[in-house]
């Protein structure tokens, strides 16, 4: 089997992640870099043993046309550099928030289908090997068909200390984790055809909202609440750990704190610990997005050999995209908004 080769462009504190698990991944490997940063730079380019360093993307690529980039700078960038790989044919997987504006998000998709290039967008959450266990839980029809669930989020971890530039943006809390939340709640109820949304802002050091929840329509009598909090001091702190509740018309989940799963249908309870596996590389708290990490760049990794969608392909997340819109416009207008017509 041939091993891929990869670049990445954005050598920041979440690549450092990335870049662990492309190391671990058999069948691809990350041979060039880039970073206007030079000492950034510097530093993950002498930690994981890469020589070919760059300030320029365009000449990266250029130069080395590599099987694939990673694209783990932040949204505005986006853009860009997502359509500069699909001039050159390269197929690209693409940090979360995918992009600013639902323009830019269109673009991108628009610019890698008319080249036939493949996108992912490194939604991660969705790849816990806790929230698959979720997942497989409903699939196997055991609590029968949902028609409420709740994917909650609240801490009062410290984010702003690895990513200051958060605290900067008019736009917070959604925009930065409740994308995840949101993402979780298609993955497990399917598309939503409203959503309501409230927001507030509790640390006054920050600009934007640390605070939202979001009730989310979908097909049929399912409805979801998405809850976010980074205001929240609780007697134990859960950061990072999504906890969900679904019931179903024969039963009902519980995605607990500890990674503990508990599921009731009418023979009674049974209890699962589907706690993340602790890579080599990863620490606590961290570890279940570190494993994330790993799994989805090994399904991109797949993908790009069967020729094959990503589950998180731009066209995808899309719809994701579109329920941040869609929480913003309801938050500001007070309605209820529709995200497939109104943004």
């Amino acid at each position: 089997m041939t091993t891929l080769r990869g670049a990445l462009i954005g050598c920041g504190f979440f690549a450092v992640n990335q870049m662990h698990a492309w190391a671990q991944l058999p069948g691809a490997s990350i041979t060039a870099i880039c970073d206007r940063d030079p000492a950034r730079l510097a530093a993950v380019g002498q930690q994981f043993g890469i020589a070919a360093r760059y300030a320029d993307a365009e000449t990266m690529l250029r130069e080395v046309r590599p099987d694939f980039v990673d694209i783990a700078t932040t949204a505005p960038s986006h853009r860009a550099l997502v359509e500069l790989a699909a001039s050159l044919g390269i197929p690209v997987i693409c940090q979360k928030p995918f992009a600013p504006t639902m323009a830019d998000a269109r673009a991108m998709v628009a610019a890698c289908e008319a080249a036939g290039v493949p996108l992912m967008v490194h939604e991660n959450f969705r790849w816990q090997s806790a929230i698959l266990a979720v997942k497989r839980v409903l699939e196997a029809g055991d609590i029968g068909a949902p028609f409420f669930g709740r994917v909650s989020f609240r801490s009062a971890y410290d984010v702003f200390s690895g990513q200051p530039y958060l605290a900067e943006g008019e736009r917070f809390i959604i925009e930065d984790l409740g994308i995840h939340s949101l993402d979780v709640a298609r993955f497990l109820f399917g598309d939503a055809a409203a959503i309501t949304a409230r927001t507030a802002r509790v640390n006054p050091a920050i600009r934007g909202e640390d605070v939202a929840t979001m009730l989310l329509a979908h097909a049929g009598a399912m409805t979801s609440v998405v809850d976010c909090s980074y205001a929240t001091r609780a007697e134990e702190e859960l950061f990072p750990q999504t906890l969900v509740e679904i019931d179903g018309a024969a039963g009902s989940l519980k995605l607990g704190p500890g990674y503990r799963l508990s599921v009731t249908t009418s023979v009674g309870t049974r209890h699962e610990d589907v706690s993340p596996e602790l890579l080599p590389w990863a620490s606590r708290p961290w570890h279940n997005i570190q494993e994330s990490v790993l799994l989805i760049q090994r399904h991109f990794v797949e993908c790009l050999r069967a020729g094959s969608a990503p589950d998180t392909s731009g066209a995808d997340n899309l719809k994701t995209l579109a329920l941040v819109e869609a929480a913003y416009l309801s938050a500001a207008t007070g309605r209820t908004v529709d995200p497939a017509t109104e943004v």
